[in-house]
């Protein structure tokens, strides 16, 4: 029998009793994720997300929150580096409970052409502290700066424009006539800003103090501005035969700060493919809408969709080929929907809709039009046509849902029940569907 040389044995112990007593989750692990050593942190963070508890593939383990893991490994071409660094992994939790999810980083180097390293840690916290910073910073940046490109007006419980100065025309080009005692929806392009989702920004502001949000806002000739909105509910006395008090509205024209805001989002909320969001901007919206939901009962809609056959295209064509086909879909997708929906991709050729305001009628009629204008236009690729189709399943929020996740199960089950029906169509998730599960094999 041959021992090993002392110095590698040395090495080998010095390496496993850092891992064991290191601060944060560290795993090393083989090029196709097969897990090599690990410690107990980082085997505490993973056991509850892996399949029967199984800790021996990390790819496999981490595959419902970072589906392109494994794929990001192998195109990582250098013999070593960063494959990627921070990433951001949103856990739901289970048993429907309503509990805020946890968020864990993760970083994963390449040491050598047989060797990973994957640092995981919990940083729940550590975010919500920076996105209450964040807020603070945008509230100090809103009263500090701009003092010639902003508006300010007041509004009334609903939301109402009560007051008007110049101001208010030189930024958005309303006159009075055009602005007093509509709604503040206005300032915003056609179909962004719906009744229910106005109605949600005021009672966040009134329960929160203020609210702010960022996007495109529309002048009164049409043409748009990269704006930022500030509402804030107005203290003081109660209007007099009112019970309920009114806000303030500073509307800001930030054009000049769209490219860097819209970077940053990017970078942490939109998926590095396909440009749409990202599965962890997905849950942070189907969180907040599901929360206005369950405060004011509204209708709410989602759509799941699958590219069908996905995996006979990379097999024929080529992944290049392939991710070509997904951009179309994306593309697709955002052209099909509304303004106010959003369109993400979950992983892999699955992609979903969040519908806010839009019942199971309206939502399933928008999943049977992509559809079909998916089916009657190919995509050209290196001088291809590629012809594909999707499948999609629908739900719709309904009184004993109490998470996302409930909601994203029955559109799934619906989807492979279209995927089982033919393929190429749209179905409906009913309680004929009860107890279905959906299989996770290539269909």
């Amino acid at each position: 029998m041959q021992h090993a040389h002392p110095g590698l044995e040395e090495e080998f112990e010095a390496l496993t009793q850092f891992l064991y007593m290191a601060p944060i989750g560290l795993v090393q692990l083989r090029p196709d994720g097969e897990i090599l050593m690990i410690n107990p942190l980082c085997a505490q963070l993973l056991m509850p997300l892996s399949p029967q508890g199984d800790l021996s593939n990390l790819f496999t383990a981490l595959s419902g929150l970072a589906p392109d893991l494994a794929h990001q490994v192998s195109q990582f071409a250098p013999l070593h580096g960063v494959v990627c660094d921070a990433l951001q992994l949103q856990v739901r939790g289970h048993g429907g409970g309503r509990e805020a999810p946890r968020v864990l980083s993760l970083t994963l180097l390449k040491l050598d052409a047989e060797r990973l390293m994957a640092m995981l840690s919990d940083v729940t916290q550590a975010v919500q502290r920076e996105q209450a910073l964040r807020q603070n910073h945008a509230w100090i940046h809103t009263l500090a700066t701009g003092l010639t490109d902003y508006t300010l007006m007041t509004l009334d419980a609903q939301g109402r424009v009560q007051s008007w100065n110049p101001g208010v025309q030189r930024l958005t080009g309303h006159d009075r006539d055009s602005v007093l005692q509509r709604s503040c929806a206005l300032f915003y392009p056609e179909g962004s800003m719906s009744p229910e989702r106005l109605a949600d920004r005021l009672d966040d502001a009134r329960r929160t103090g203020w609210s702010l949000d960022e996007g495109w806002r529309q002048h009164a000739d049409g043409s748009r501005y990269w704006g930022s909105c500030l509402l804030a509910p107005l203290h003081g006395p109660e209007p007099q035969g009112s019970s309920e008090r009114g806000y303030t509205l500073i509307i800001r024209d930030v054009s000049d700060q769209r490219e860097s805001t819209e970077a940053l989002r990017r970078s942490v909320m939109s998926d590095h493919l396909t440009g749409v969001a990202n599965r962890r901007a997905f849950y942070d919206a189907a969180e907040a809408e599901l929360q206005h939901w369950l405060r004011a009962p509204r209708s709410l809609s989602l759509v799941l969709i699958d590219a069908d056959h996905f995996k006979r295209i990379n097999d024929a064509h080529g992944h290049a080929v392939g991710d070509a086909v997904l951009r179309h879909l994306a593309a697709g997708l955002k052209a099909a929907f509304r303004e106010m929906d959003l369109v993400a991709r979950l992983g892999g050729e699955e992609f979903v809709v969040l519908l806010p305001g839009a019942n199971a009628d309206a939502a399933e009629g928008l999943a049977r039009r992509v559809c079909r204008e998916l089916a009657s236009h190919a995509v050209e690729v290196e001088g291809s046509l590629i012809r594909y189709t999707i499948s999609a399943g629908v739900a719709a929020m309904e009184p004993g849902i109490t998470d996302v996740d409930t909601l994203v199960k029955r559109a799934d089950v619906a989807m492979y029940a279209a995927k089982h029906s033919g393929r190429n169509r749209v179905v409906r998730w009913d309680a004929s569907l009860q107890g279905a599960t959906a299989p996770r094999q290539a269909v």
